[in-house]
């Protein structure tokens, strides 16, 4: 049999798809099945898939993950038109990072829009959203000791994230949260003692017993701490997951993020804009470029839904239909979903429709929080898939 015939055959059968979760001996063993009895491959190739997927799915499914980020209490107010963020200078759709002063003046001039308060931060929100999902998580991170810090523990305790926090005297950082009438946000942050996290708070302790580190891309701001955590982290045996943060962001740190992915990162989730200002190239090309720096990229595309890439390996995720109330969490949300079926050994493709589910219920409410009946609903259409 040639070689060429063989690949054919291998394709024919998704040999390619079963054997992510074969051992090298168990690979050999069937790929000389082939050779033998072609009948007798497939029958082989499926039993050992059943075998050993389901030996795989219960190791990955211990996987813990921990979050690293600026603890962050959100402060959300719904403005009823844009010409407000104008008059604050903020960007519609950005992240911008203000003073304590400034962040006092801002909500001085939202006051009248009315605000709700929650624990909010990017990695924050997709830890809560994963212990939601039944994945074990914990945030490590540095709060001040006041009730705004007190405030954001507690609410991480609640959602069954463990909470690993520093402490400071300089005040807890928040964020204003302002969201326009199509549902877009757009943030004013003021880090407060998010922003004192440094090297020297980085021990080997702090990774112990987990197996990913997940961290927000808003930690290029702080790229000697952020060194002294990915070098760490990977020591410890950790896998790293990174999400782009914002834009602007990446625009303003693009060779730094380069540096991260290509020696660290493994998993890598932008969403379109974030992607170009990484590489300068459209979803599609950016998803290449990207993904042949690591393990597995995502490139989220708003409403035309998101495309994963691993290895020669590349799905499209079509989006879920939502009454859009406000975005803010929806990358977030999207990126627990993902993960929370990556660790449980599930395909691409449903780990990407399990991150629209969750992304698509957060975006149907104001802020990052859902009640448990919506939680419920998110568990059933996941068990639907």
């Amino acid at each position: 049999m040639s070689q060429n015939f063989s690949v054919l055959r291998l394709q024919k059968y998704g040999f390619f798809h079963y054997c992510q979760v074969f051992s090298g001996e168990i690979f050999q063993q069937i790929y000389n099945s082939l050779i033998f009895n072609e009948k007798f491959f497939v029958v082989t190739t499926r039993f050992y898939y059943y075998l050993c997927s389901s030996k795989h799915k219960i190791a990955m499914s211990n996987k813990k993950i921990l979050g690293i980020g600026s603890a962050l209490v959100d402060i959300l107010t719904q403005i009823p038109d844009e010409h407000i963020l104008q008059e604050l200078n903020l960007p519609k759709g950005s992240m911008t990072y203000v003073d304590a002063q400034t962040s006092v003046e801002i909500g001085k001039k939202l006051a009248h829009s009315g605000n709700q308060m929650a624990s909010g931060g990017s990695a924050a929100n997709t830890m809560s959203g994963l212990a939601k999902l039944d994945i074990e998580a914990g945030f490590l991170s540095k709060i001040g000791k006041d009730d705004i810090g007190r405030f954001f523990e507690k609410q991480m305790t609640e959602s069954h994230v463990k909470p690993l926090m520093l402490t400071s005297d300089t005040p807890s950082g928040r964020v204003q949260a302002i969201v326009t009438p199509d549902g877009e946000r757009t943030f004013a942050t003021c880090l407060g003692a998010a922003a004192e996290m440094c090297a020297d708070d980085i021990r080997p302790e702090l990774f112990e017993g987990w197996d990913i580190l997940y961290v927000e891309g808003y930690l290029v701001a702080n790229p000697t701490m952020l060194d002294k955590a990915v070098t760490t982290a990977k020591a410890a045996g950790l896998k790293i997951a990174i999400d782009m943060a914002s834009y602007n962001v990446v625009e303003e740190s693009r060779d730094y993020f380069m540096q991260l992915i290509e020696n660290y990162v493994d998993y890598v989730f932008a969403n379109e804009q974030e992607a170009f200002a990484l590489t300068g190239m459209e979803s599609l090309h950016a998803l290449d470029f990207i993904a042949s720096r690591c393990e597995i990229a995502v490139v989220k595309v708003g409403a035309k839904g998101a495309y994963i890439k691993r290895g020669n390996e590349m799905v499209t995720v079509p989006p879920i239909k939502a009454n859009v109330i406000d975005t803010n969490g929806a990358g977030d949300m999207w990126a627990a979903g993902f993960m929370a079926g990556l660790v449980k050994g599930e395909n691409l493709a449903k780990c990407g429709q399990m991150g629209a589910i969750v992304a698509a219920n957060v975006i149907e409410v104001l802020g990052t929080k859902m009640d448990a009946a919506r939680w419920e609903k998110i568990h059933a259409a996941i068990a639907n898939l």
